[in-house]
């Protein structure tokens, strides 16, 4: 360590400045402005080094997070970048996008603030793109076997690296016109811009994966012929079955699903022609059912869309400031959290239920009927007296999935599906049909994108020891691996 007394010199946690309010609501950019490189240096230096690095239990991809955060202490980002992808396929996506269960594990947050263990890495990865290191590593040689993953989210992805590198031919099939999965039009371009993933598909292009956007397997291509034509098939879809609501009112105009919402306006973002399903939030009255991520993103998009009011609503009370009694260090815990787009205006509102949707004279919904609710016994129990009307005239879904979408690819390949609709797997990401695997979200059910990395690079190390009868690829996590949790 260059300094073993860091974490006492510098005890308090700094992260690069966000732009102004009124600044960024009037583009699409990301929110965070750069990094001083002496202060991400200083951040840096806080890792502890600690003897047993929790972070590492915490994150699915066992990220060597002490040895790049000294090496970015020392200012060696060119070894550090070495020690980052040696775990981790596309560390700006974990660091722009990834909750950091790493950060909830830091041994240093037991009583200081943790390490800014995702900027480090999103700033390590960051400059690696700027000064040309992230360079195609194509394979050595071909082995002569092939490969199909079906779906390009960051499992699949993984997948596709990782087996390209060990020398197998592999195609990408998209059903969507570009690549990127919920990447490229599910993430507001706020959150992340679509030039950092198009980066790294360069990077596998040069390296020799093909893609094919704009392929709908099991209708354009079915299940059996992407059977005959490759010698191994990765199923990747992702976890895309949206949740709805039970309620009176549902089947008025102007309810939306949040992913239905999301997509055209981020083609719009990136200067695509504007779709004909594109949803315009400009001079309504938004309510955003859903206290997630995924409402999160349609809070912000909707105020940069020029929403007249914007309120989300979350069934679950306002979490606690700090860590409460029943969720301990290392786990990650339920607290509360101010994300970019909140700082930006509008409201939200907790222990808040809906009711009723209320429509309009012309079928358009004007209003929820909500109410506010108490969980007893385990049921969410509404407080007497406290119904009231909130006004909308564009209400957006943002609740969830349960699991994959049940199309003609799951009979085509002989899938069975759990209670949850989850492609069954065995702990080595195999399916009941030879030389069928299922990775990501698609077997686990919808999780972080750490988790998907990983799995996609354990079951593309499957993958090949599947075909080759050995591997040398890593296989970070299990498919029956669990969180770090009470």
């Amino acid at each position: 360590m260059v300094d073993p007394r860091g974490f006492l010199r510098v005890r308090e946690r700094e992260l690069p400045p966000r732009r102004p309010v009124p600044l960024r609501l009037m583009d699409w950019r990301e929110v965070y402005e750069k990094q001083d490189t002496d202060q991400l240096r200083r951040q840096a230096g806080r890792c502890m080094d600690c003897g047993i690095p929790f972070c590492h239990s915490a994150c699915p991809l066992g990220n060597l997070i002490p040895e790049w955060n000294d090496l970015v202490t020392r200012g060696d980002f060119a070894e550090a970048s070495e020690r980052l992808h040696a775990t981790n396929n596309f560390p700006e996506f974990t660091g722009k996008l990834c909750p950091a269960p790493c950060e909830s594990a830091c041994v240093l947050g037991i009583n200081q603030p943790p390490v800014t263990i995702k900027q480090v890495e999103v700033m390590i990865a960051e400059t690696a793109a700027e000064r040309g290191w992230l360079e195609p590593r194509p394979p050595e040689r071909l082995t002569g076997k092939t490969v199909a993953v079906v779906g390009s989210g960051p499992a699949g992805l993984a997948a596709a690296q990782q087996l390209t590198r060990a020398g197998h031919t592999v195609a990408v099939f998209e059903r969507d016109d570009k690549i990127g999965g919920l990447m490229r039009y599910g993430i507001p371009e706020f959150k992340m811009e679509r030039a950092v993933l198009d980066r790294r598909l360069a990077q596998m292009e040069a390296e020799g994966t093909r893609f094919r956007p704009g392929v709908d397997i099991g209708t354009d291509i079915t299940g059996e012929q992407l059977r005959e034509r490759y010698d191994a098939v990765v199923v990747a879809t992702g976890a895309t079955q949206w949740r709805e609501v039970d309620v009176p009112g549902r089947e008025l105009a102007g309810i939306h699903q949040a992913m239905e919402f999301l997509p055209p306006t981020n083609r719009v973002a990136v200067g695509e022609e504007r779709p004909h399903d594109y949803i315009d939030a400009h001079g309504l009255d938004v309510v955003i059912i859903g206290g997630g991520d995924t409402g999160s993103d349609c809070y912000g998009t909707s105020l940069r869309q020029g929403a007249r009011s914007v309120t989300q609503l979350d069934i679950y009370p306002q979490a606690p400031g700090e860590r409460a009694d029943a969720e301990p260090w290392p786990t990650m815990p339920k607290v509360f959290t101010v994300s970019s787009s909140h700082e930006e205006g509008g409201r939200r509102e907790f222990s808040a239920s809906t009711k009723a949707l209320l429509g309009d004279e012309d079928g358009r919904v004007r209003a929820l009927q909500i109410v506010e609710v108490r969980k007893v016994d385990g049921t969410w129990t509404p407080v007497e007296g406290s119904e009231r009307e909130l006004p909308a005239q564009l209400v957006l879904l943002a609740i969830g999935f349960s699991g994959p979408e049940a199309g003609p690819l799951v009979q085509q390949l002989g899938l069975a599906q759990d209670e949850r609709t989850r492609f069954a797997r065995t702990p080595g990401y195999a399916t009941t049909t030879p030389g069928v695997f299922v990775a990501g979200d698609a077997g686990r059910g919808q999780s972080l994108i750490v988790w998907a990395i990983a799995e996609g690079r354990a079951c593309a190390a499957a993958v090949d020891e599947y075909l080759m009868g050995d591997t040398a690829l890593p296989a970070p996590v299990r498919a029956d691996a669990k969180p770090l949790t009470v």
